[in-house]
């Protein structure tokens, strides 16, 4: 029940018919008698820098969840960010402080890696090949830097979205082995698909999927659905795959935490979910 007293999280990014954040926090706020709201809101690019400034006038707001495509803008927009929101160039959580200035925080890359972990894939000294430089792809190849990886490598068709990450890892992770230019899959222990590729029924693999090997894991961050068609084609291949909803069930008790609600664990957060494709 929405009421006069219910807090509001704003969820804004465009197009929102991928979002699968409200079917999570919504169920678990209603199971736990917590009265706050998850909300889409569908923001082009063009509105974004006004509408993130007017959304924090209400009163009732706690936050906001920040997805594609503004996660990179977010970071010049907000007033004060973490070193996180540095590496990665990109913002997904913004909240306001009790003197009014904005701040921003990036939780994707800590979602993604503590899923992995959560599947037993030791990051320490592996090889990881990052295709997508945008602010999900940034998040998560700063998360894997700092989680002791030997070697990165960064492919974006924007090859000079690739170039700033390189530059950014290189500066902050100078011990991390950067290379940049190519998405051949062959030779890594993880693949990550950090493009929205996977989005649209007939879109190309980010990736040759027959130059992966078996024994590589891949990861994925459309949510558009559960298996998406790269994640099937790696998963006939013999690798093991994560899902792009289990990075939101990762990081969704962190940015619980971050807005001032109880945290949750991750399977607290699967028990009450509601989510379709």
């Amino acid at each position: 029940m929405i009421n006069g007293n219910t807090e509001l999280i704003a969820h804004i990014g465009y197009p929102t018919y991928t979002f699968k954040s409200p079917m999570i926090y919504n169920p678990y706020f209603e199971k736990k008698g917590i009265n706050a709201v998850v909300m889409p809101m569908g923001c082009q690019s063009n509105d974004y820098p006004v509408f993130l400034r007017s959304i924090f006038q209400l009163i009732n707001i706690r936050g906001a969840l920040v997805t594609m495509p503004h996660k990179v803008v977010t970071v010049d927009l907000v007033d004060e960010v973490t070193a996180t929101v540095k590496v990665a160039g990109a913002c997904n959580a913004v909240k306001k402080g009790s003197d009014g200035r904005l701040m921003g925080d990036m939780f994707d890359g800590l979602g993604f890696v503590r899923g992995l972990q959560r599947k037993g894939f030791l990051t320490l000294g592996k090889r990881v090949l990052v295709v997508g430089s945008g602010g999900v792809g940034s998040a998560i190849a700063a998360s894997l830097a700092a989680s002791e990886i030997n070697t990165i490598a960064l492919f974006d068709s924007n090859s000079q979205s690739a170039e700033k990450l390189g530059e950014r890892l290189n500066a902050n992770f100078p011990a991390v082995n950067v290379l940049l230019g190519s998405n051949d899959p062959e030779g890594f222990d993880l693949i990550v698909n950090a493009t929205p590729l996977g989005m649209k029924e007939g879109d190309p693999m980010p990736v040759d999927i027959n130059r992966i090997s078996p024994d590589t894991f891949v990861g994925e961050v459309v949510l558009k659905a559960e298996m998406t068609a790269f994640l099937e084609a790696a998963q006939k291949r013999g690798c093991k795959v994560q899902i792009g909803s289990d990075m939101l069930f990762e990081q969704i008790p962190v940015y619980l935490e971050y807005f001032g609600f109880e945290t949750a664990t991750p399977e607290e957060l699967r028990l009450t979910a509601q989510l379709n494709y």
